[in-house]
């Protein structure tokens, strides 16, 4: 049985295309806030086993005062200065091509990545996103961390999925164009 385990980008994005303010505040996020919605994320979980996180991404989701969200995930941190693993990730710092091209020959889930813009240009700069989707948040920031930094690569993509909701979120998801 051919394994087709895809690397997924899954974020939000102000509509200027900001994940953070210049601070690392991402309060701005729950205007979208709704009972009974969560955009899709729930469903998709459920499609992956194997989370990447940026390193300062991870230490921010640690003093959000919640339960580490991917505890029963398999979960990797990029970082060049922390090794070795904690009670949540494993700290990686090694070449994300050999990394990725061995977990995708393993049965599996999906492989998600969770933020944050450095971990985005290392995996777009080394074309192993096959597929995007990005939240669009209906506010415009003006400044703070852009989710897409600029990179020599350009990457085709082909939208799959357009969905828009009452918040005012839009959700596109685009594939890689081989």
């Amino acid at each position: 049985m051919e394994n087709h385990r895809k690397v997924v980008l899954y974020i939000a994005q102000s509509l200027d295309g900001y994940i953070a303010r210049e601070n690392d505040d991402i309060s701005w996020l729950s205007i979208v806030d709704r009972d009974n919605e969560d955009y899709g994320y729930n469903d998709f979980i459920e499609t992956i086993d194997t989370v990447f996180m940026g390193r300062k991404t991870y230490e921010k989701v640690l003093t959000l005062g919640v339960e580490f969200p991917h505890k029963d995930k398999v979960c990797y941190v990029l970082s060049k200065n922390r090794i070795g693993v904690d009670e949540n990730v494993q700290f990686f710092n090694g070449s994300i091509v050999d990394l990725i091209t061995k977990i995708k020959t393993q049965q599996g889930k999906d492989i998600f990545l969770d933020g944050g813009s450095e971990l985005v240009r290392l995996f777009r700069d080394n074309d192993l996103i096959d597929e995007y989707v990005i939240s669009i948040i209906p506010v415009l920031l003006g400044k703070g961390k852009r989710l897409f930094r600029s990179t020599e690569s350009e990457n085709n993509l082909r939208l799959v999925k357009s969905e828009t909701f009452d918040s005012g979120l839009v959700q596109l998801k685009y594939e890689r164009v081989n």
